[in-house]
């Protein structure tokens, strides 16, 4: 809005063209959602904590778990989400495309956590939604967006799979895109959800994630600095900037709230809107396997589930004490705070070599 504002006022006061430039506003808009929730953080706390909004914990599994974050409210997901929107529709512009669907992704998927938490508060269980009706509705929301996408990217661009360290390796994916598309979305989706166990745990990555992807955006928006790092021009595609630099500001004011010992956990509102609208970045920056790879550690916690299911299943044991393996670190006698903080400190490894893939072609 502010945006849309100042530049309509450009013609009389020349000096409002700062607010043309992207880094300027991604700036702002991480500035603003950060400031929005440092204000409201703590009355929103006090209010969901009177109301009694709690995150019903897992009677499987740390004890630590049951003494210490019983009675601490959920939901900050809605928290993230009022500093994410503040960001997003004050300082982006609202004309381009990219921006909403970037803008239904993350509220779709907000609204779908925002009931399971419900459902969880309401039941009193760590259980929530059916995991199928769950997976449905995710398929659902990620089709629509995907239906979207087709009127916004070229559809040759569309169906085009580029491969990170080879700057002339583009699989076609004819197709088979939809099911792709479906995967990153719904995947990135559910593995931030998945690492989201611990207090600050899932926070730190996100923000490392969207970093990486802020930049991503506007070499990809750029036509020179994306032909000189022989990566793929997407006109337009910038302004995600803006939108990653208000994911960075909302989640770097909620992790105040959110370091250990948390005061409020994002609950499935936040870590499923978050994830996917990650995913959903790296579709239209056309950047997917880099996202697996500076999104490392949430893939990570996402195959240790998988692989502790299908271990139970087929062989009646299990691989790692308990899933996610955060919480197998902290089975083994590991302090909350140093899974934490060694978890952080792999993100920023992965992230670096995630950046590295823009140059090393």
């Amino acid at each position: 809005m502010l945006y849309h504002i100042f530049t309509s006022l450009i013609e009389d006061y020349s000096f409002l063209n700062i607010f043309t430039y992207l880094t300027v506003r991604t700036g702002l808009a991480m500035f603003t959602a950060m400031l929005v929730i440092f204000i409201i953080g703590t009355p929103f706390i006090n209010f969901f904590s009177k109301k009694q909004i709690h995150d019903p914990i897992r009677k499987d599994g740390p004890e630590k778990h049951i003494l210490k974050k019983i009675g601490t409210p959920t939901m900050g997901g809605v928290l993230i989400l009022i500093g994410l929107f503040s960001g997003i529709l004050l300082w982006s512009d609202l004309q381009n495309s990219f921006n909403w669907f970037l803008i239904f992704i993350v509220f779709s998927f907000g609204l779908l956590g925002a009931f399971d938490d419900i459902k969880k508060i309401r039941s009193k269980s760590s259980d929530g939604m059916s995991s199928k009706t769950k997976f449905l509705l995710q398929i659902i929301i990620s089709l629509i967006g995907i239906i979207i996408l087709t009127y916004i990217v070229n559809p040759v661009d569309l169906k085009n799979l580029y491969v990170p360290f080879f700057k002339n390796v583009v699989i076609n994916l004819g197709w088979f895109f939809i099911p792709f598309y479906l995967f990153v979305i719904i995947g990135s989706s559910n593995a931030v959800n998945l690492t989201d166990g611990l207090d600050g745990l899932a926070t730190v990555p996100v923000i490392l994630v969207a970093g990486c992807f802020a930049f991503i955006s506007y070499v990809s928006g750029n036509i020179v600095f994306s032909e000189y790092l022989h990566i793929s021009y997407i006109e337009g595609v910038g302004e995600a900037a803006v939108f990653c630099g208000a994911i960075i500001g909302s989640c770097l004011g909620f992790l105040w709230f959110n370091a250990p010992p948390a005061k409020i956990f994002m609950g499935d509102t936040g870590s499923l809107s978050l994830g996917g609208s990650l995913g959903a970045i790296s579709i239209i920056t056309k950047h997917e396997i880099v996202l697996a790879i500076t999104g490392g550690l949430f893939v990570f916690e996402a195959i240790s589930v998988i692989v502790q299911v299908l271990s139970f299943k087929l062989t009646g044991k299990r691989i790692f004490k308990m899933a996610p393996i955060h919480h197998h670190f902290e089975k083994k006698g590991w302090e909350e705070s140093t899974v934490v903080i060694r978890f952080w400190i792999i993100s920023i490894i992965l992230a670096m070599i995630g950046l590295a893939t823009l140059k090393l072609r």
